[in-house]
């Protein structure tokens, strides 16, 4: 999946070099965020109407779909739609961390789309490089702790080490955790997951009947990524209605929001509709409510 969203809200023109700016917080490395480095005032916006604060998601999740049908309508090729899709990100990326959503994790492109012409995909690759190098100092000011996840072995050498190294740099922040997932693919995820196992079994540091699903989510690529692994929330674009192969085991509770809207349009109304659709939901998790 990529960077869509829909006509009707063409975005308010943004700058396009990188992420939005804000007031900054710090906090800790992963795996646990102990002593938080002391934070600066962070000036939040309020909340609009209808959003209650303790009933938001922690976690929101988001296929980005439809980038290039939002290009084809313009008669634009695809890079003219990824382009617009970045700065739908972006705005996402600024409502979250203004609303007080602590993580945020975003589906870039999936392992499946390595067999999108070549043209296309070196122009992504090229696009990802290029966004995280120029929003590091973003994050640093605004306290987004970023990381990628997906099979990194398939991606530039160039941009492997800038992921490395933005991620690096923003270990500390607290104010919202930012998942990039690239070459990503849920069921290659759990496949690791129990290779991992596996080979602590085969070593003798584990026993078959240790494993439960708690041993096996920590060795799932979202285990480091956020103090809140699973999405509360999980958003599509573009009117598809499938999750695509996206974190498969971290979704088995998520709450899901499909919209027809693509996600260049992606805006602010979209995801307080989003957001309002979730604040109606009576989450259960299996039990009943007597």
């Amino acid at each position: 999946m990529l960077l869509p969203q829909s006509p009707a809200a063409t975005h308010q023109q943004r700058p396009t070099s990188s992420f939005s700016r804000r007031t900054c917080r710090s906090a800790q490395p992963c795996p646990r965020r102990a002593g938080a480095a002391p934070a600066t005032a962070a000036a939040e916006a309020p909340l609009p109407g209808g959003l209650r604060a303790e009933s938001l998601p922690r976690h929101v999740a988001v296929v980005m779909d439809g980038n290039s049908r939002w290009a084809r309508a313009r008669g634009m090729p695809s890079a003219f739609g990824h382009e617009a899709g970045r700065r739908a990100l972006e705005e996402t990326v600024r409502l979250s961390r203004a609303w007080g959503i602590r993580a945020l994790t975003a589906f870039a492109f999936s392992h499946e789309n390595w067999s999108r012409p070549k043209v296309e995909v070196d122009f992504l690759m090229g696009l990802f490089e290029r966004v995280i190098h120029d929003s590091v100092s973003e994050f640093l000011r605004d306290g987004i702790r970023l990381r990628v996840i997906g099979d990194c072995s398939r991606l530039p050498v160039s941009l492997q080490k800038t992921a490395r190294a933005a991620e690096e740099a923003t270990r500390n922040n607290s104010q919202l955790d930012l998942t990039l997932a690239i070459s990503y693919s849920g069921r290659r995820d759990i496949v690791q997951a129990c290779r991992n196992l596996a080979q602590k079994v085969q070593g003798e540091l584990l026993r078959p009947e240790d494993i439960d699903e708690s041993l096996l989510a920590k060795e799932l690529e979202t285990s480091c990524a956020s103090e809140f692994p699973y999405p509360d929330l999980l958003i599509r674009t573009s009117g598809e209605l499938r999750l695509s192969n996206f974190l498969l085991w971290q979704s088995a509770y998520s709450e899901l929001f499909f919209t027809d809207t693509l996600w260049p349009d992606f805006g602010e109304a979209d995801y307080l509709q989003a957001l309002g659709s979730f604040q109606s939901r009576d989450r259960r998790f299996g039990r009943r409510n007597l």
